[in-house]
């Protein structure tokens, strides 16, 4: 054996000390320490003797475990299909797209004047305050052109869909 071998052999020890207590796993920590041997054996050419062979291998290992950690987090987990295979139905949303059409049919029919204010207060969620000072009206003249704009939408959906229009003060 090289006298590479035997420094080697000398803190494989060390390392899996270190890689045990760094990873909390025993099996983990013999894949890092056997993956971090590896480099260092395929990389023994850049190895200078006389320098510190334990801190090299430590950098190494160092490396190897941060390399892992890095490539672990940019992969989502892996699960099987079985564990998530209830979540990949969805449920049926004809009836809301329904209701959905049906009420962007009845807000297309109204005034401009009233649909802007029906978004900006129902949609949007501003205060009258915001939407008059918005548009350049009174107060009076949003809350009035709001109230036009739900009966409006309210009659026209009146053949039995039931959509909340909500109230924003």
């Amino acid at each position: 054996m090289s006298s590479f071998g035997a420094e080697l052999e000398v803190h494989i020890a060390s390392l899996r000390r270190y890689a045990r207590a760094l990873l909390r796993n025993r099996a983990d920590a013999e894949d890092l320490v056997q993956e971090a041997l590896a480099r260092a054996i395929a990389r023994a050419d850049s190895f200078q003797t006389g320098t510190n062979m334990r801190a090299w291998l430590f950098t190494i290992l160092h490396n190897v475990h941060v390399n892992q950690v890095r490539s672990r987090a940019s992969r989502p987990d892996e699960v099987t299909v079985e564990s998530v295979e209830n979540r990949l139905t969805t449920p049926a949303r004809q009836e809301e797209r329904v209701e959905v059409r049906e009420m962007m049919r009845a807000l297309d029919e109204l005034p401009d004047e009233q649909r802007q204010v029906l978004l900006l207060v129902a949609l949007e969620g501003l205060k009258y305050e915001e939407v008059a000072e918005m548009i350049g009206v009174p107060i009076g003249t949003v809350m009035s052109r709001l109230s036009r704009g739900r009966e409006a939408v309210r009659a026209k959906l009146a053949n039995g869909a039931s959509v909340a229009l909500r109230r924003v003060k």
